[in-house]
């Protein structure tokens, strides 16, 4: 079948008066204007048979040359209509919406001041940013003193250090509450290494343990926020907080389909950083949780009971440990080595310092074997900890490998109760000069705890040290 032909019926009469097997320009023209205005086309050229045709074509090329030129000045109105909208600027046209037009900004002489001359080029765009967030800020007035510290925190950022950053003053003192030994929140050991905060262990008898959290849950929101991308440490602060207030965490938790919704009202926790007890085969368990104020009197403590119990053996548990104070690492260590050299701080300028064993350790005596748990959460003082009584053939580790924290921070606090920096000072080396950042220690031998071992309350990585132990008693 052919395609329908939508012609007019006189401009086909029109086309078939014309010589057939050629196309003829003035025809096919015709049609087109036609089509677009009728009335130029008069009914005597369509139909010729009355009138001469050469006249009818003269007359009906001047409309059409009449027609064209009314288009040809209608396209150059519009042209020149749309580059004048678009390439020549709109200002001082009435009735069309002016451009904003910002003043640039300015440095105050008192911002000029206040920055030290050799720094007054480099911080001109700081002022500047400073002035135009003042000056074109929608909601104003602006928080001057959360801008100063989000000017911190992102020039800690710019170091591209995760262990250098800024700590609010809330930050700053919930971190060193857990040092001290007491602080407000859920009573939970928390693994900060992980995506998201991740439940260890709940503390026996915490707010925690009752709400039923389990090891091995992960906290994927706090109080309906996302904690997607966000740091487990600074996850962990969150969920901190007075006593008897509420924090509401989600959970994931391997098994579950859903996602499961836990309140916890928090408490005061006291928790001792350093507890042993004695276990079968007269073995001394010791295990400590944190490196701070307390740890070494704690320690010694602990000690003390155990080792006048004559022990065969000692297992140091320092798993999901994340370190602490570097001095306290040294006074742990030196309760299990009687001498040598503890760890190595090395500077960016070449410079080194030497940590040594201090005397006077109650459990040195090396016919007592030791073996030292560690864990993807042993961090930091763990690593020294651990690290040194590996080097120096005093034990032997069992588990998986460390965190991986090489490196030494300085917590710096910042005048007028804002808060503190964390800066990276140092790295620092193993006894027998080993860098362990971004590697870890290696265990002697490796165990791994999996979540099944978690809620079946089983501990092969205990078990096997314990076995790895009783083996060396017997050589």
């Amino acid at each position: 079948m052919g395609k329908r032909n939508n012609r007019d019926p006189k401009i086909s009469r029109f086309l078939n008066s014309k010589r057939r097997g050629t196309f003829d320009s003035t025809a096919i023209l015709t049609q087109i204007v036609y089509k677009i205005q009728p009335a130029l086309i008069p009914e005597w050229y369509l139909f010729p048979e009355s009138r001469n045709l050469e006249v009818a074509l003269d007359k009906t090329l001047k409309y059409i040359f009449v027609f064209l030129a009314i288009v040809v000045v209608a396209l150059g109105s519009f042209a020149g209509g749309f580059i004048t909208g678009h390439l020549i600027p709109a200002g001082n046209i009435p009735g069309l919406p002016q451009p904003i037009t910002l003043a640039p900004p300015t440095v105050t002489p008192q911002q000029q001041s206040a920055t030290p001359s050799e720094l007054q080029s480099l911080f001109t765009p700081f002022w500047e940013a400073w002035t135009l967030v003042h000056d074109n800020y929608v909601d104003q007035p602006v928080n001057d003193v959360e801008l100063m510290r989000g000017a911190i925190g992102g020039m800690m950022e710019a170091l591209g250090d995760q262990h250098s950053s800024y700590m609010s003053p809330k930050d700053f003192a919930a971190a060193n509450a857990g040092l001290e030994g007491e602080y407000e929140g859920i009573g939970a050991y928390v693994d900060t290494t992980t995506e998201y905060l991740t439940i260890t262990s709940p503390i026996p008898g915490s707010p925690a343990e009752r709400a039923g959290l389990m090891p091995g849950d992960q906290v994927v929101a706090i109080d309906g926020e996302d904690m997607t991308g966000i740091n487990a440490e600074v996850a962990r602060t969150k969920v901190l907080g007075p006593a008897n207030t509420v924090v509401h965490l989600t959970v994931l938790r391997e098994g579950e389909e859903e996602l499961l919704e836990f309140d916890v009202t928090r408490e005061k926790i006291t928790i001792k950083s350093s507890t042993g007890e004695m276990l079968e085969d007269g073995i001394a368990y010791i295990q400590i949780t944190t490196f701070g104020d307390k740890t070494t009197p704690e320690l010694l403590e602990t000690l003390k009971e155990l080792m006048s119990q004559n022990p065969k053996g000692i297992i140091l548990d320092l798993r999901y440990n994340g370190g602490g104070y570097l001095q306290t690492a040294v006074e742990v260590t030196s309760q299990f080595i009687s001498d040598g050299v503890v760890l190595y701080e090395q500077y960016g300028d070449g410079r080194r310092t030497t940590y040594e064993v201090e005397a006077g350790g109650l459990a040195t005596d090396t016919n007592i074997p030791m073996v030292v748990l560690i864990n993807e959460g042993s961090a930091s003082a763990s690593e020294i900890v651990a690290g040194a009584l590996q080097d120096s053939g005093r034990a032997k580790l069992v588990g998986v490998t460390s965190f991986g924290k090489g490196s030494v921070q300085n917590w710096i606090p910042l005048s007028g109760d804002n808060g503190a920096v964390r800066i990276t000072i140092a790295k620092w080396l193993t006894p027998k000069e080993n860098t362990i950042h971004e590697i870890g220690l290696t265990p002697d031998v490796v165990v791994e705890r999996t979540e099944e071992d978690f809620l079946a309350n089983r501990d092969p990585q205990l078990d096997k040290a314990t076995e790895v132990l009783l083996e060396m008693i017997e050589e």
